[in-house]
């Protein structure tokens, strides 16, 4: 078991402890209004269901982006009524290798929760492995009594990308950053001077995590080695910290610009790049 990933074999054990890990189910992906149906429809037992955008994101203005963090009151209050304890630990999953349950590891950790976990593969994983899912919902046996505190992990704001005097990776697929397309925000394109580090290349078709070494492998060829300066953003501020956990696993920490490509690309003021880019 590592500080980020735990498996599935891991955690079926686990859950049959006497201290039994809270489990959060994190099921989201963008334009899919039906990610409380599919956690209802099959999930591990014992998971409570984590809305991604009411829960794991707060309101702001348009340069906020559209997943700013919630409000620290607001995300110890979901906290506690999810179970979680001042020393509980936390294991959290998704259907999507982890690119959903990663905020949800960022975002407690970086609210002071010490032990977070991803469920590597998630719940294809588990599935796959044939063990047992349950359909409906579920509580917390009892409420928690977890006490947060906000910037445990590092962040970045718009100003700092803009001068960031590291390398500023965009976790976004490439045909994003390289604006050749752009779905969801105002303007197509990256932040000047980022490079880009398309997420979905963290994990294996199995839907796992890479190995440690082909991880510092990818990020090495980016010109990134272990005690540089990194920052992620993505289009919102979740598959950022999947990027984040991947360095993590390299042995190369990062900081999150949580407001990401929504918030810059909100701004008139901020300049936009196209095209490949280089490292």
């Amino acid at each position: 078991m590592s500080e980020i990933l735990v498996t599935v074999s891991e955690l079926s054990a686990a859950l049959t402890s006497p201290h039994p890990p809270v489990l959060l189910d994190v099921r989201w992906a963008l334009g899919d209004p039906d990610n409380h149906q599919h956690y209802l429809d099959a999930h591990i037992p014992g998971a409570v269901f984590v809305d991604l955008s009411s829960e794991l994101a707060g309101d702001g203005e348009p340069t906020d982006g559209r997943h700013p963090l919630p409000a620290l009151d607001d995300l110890q209050k979901d906290a506690r009524r999810w179970g979680i304890d001042t020393d509980s630990s936390v294991v959290v999953y998704d259907a999507t290798g982890n690119m959903a349950a990663a905020r949800a590891w960022w975002l407690l950790r970086w609210a002071g929760v010490e032990t977070v976990r991803m469920l590597d593969g998630g719940l294809g994983a588990w599935q796959a492995a044939e063990l047992p899912t349950r359909s409906g919902e579920e509580t917390a046996p009892r409420a928690g009594d977890v006490t947060l505190s906000e910037g445990n992990l590092p962040t970045v704001t718009a100003d700092d990308a803009a001068t960031f005097p590291g390398r500023l990776l965009d976790a976004r697929a490439g045909e994003r950053y390289r604006g050749e397309v752009e779905p969801v925000d105002s303007r197509a394109g990256h932040i000047p001077g980022a490079v880009s580090a398309p997420t979905s290349d963290n994990v294996t078709v199995d839907g796992t995590f890479a190995a440690p070494d082909v991880l510092r492998d990818r990020f090495t060829t980016m010109g990134i080695r272990p005690g540089d300066k990194v920052a992620v953003y993505c289009g919102s501020g979740v598959t950022a910290a999947h990027e984040i956990a991947a360095l993590a696993l390299a042995g190369i920490d990062a900081a999150l610009f949580p407001g990401s490509w929504s918030a810059w690309s909100s701004d008139p003021a901020r300049p936009v790049e196209t095209g490949a880019g280089d490292f």
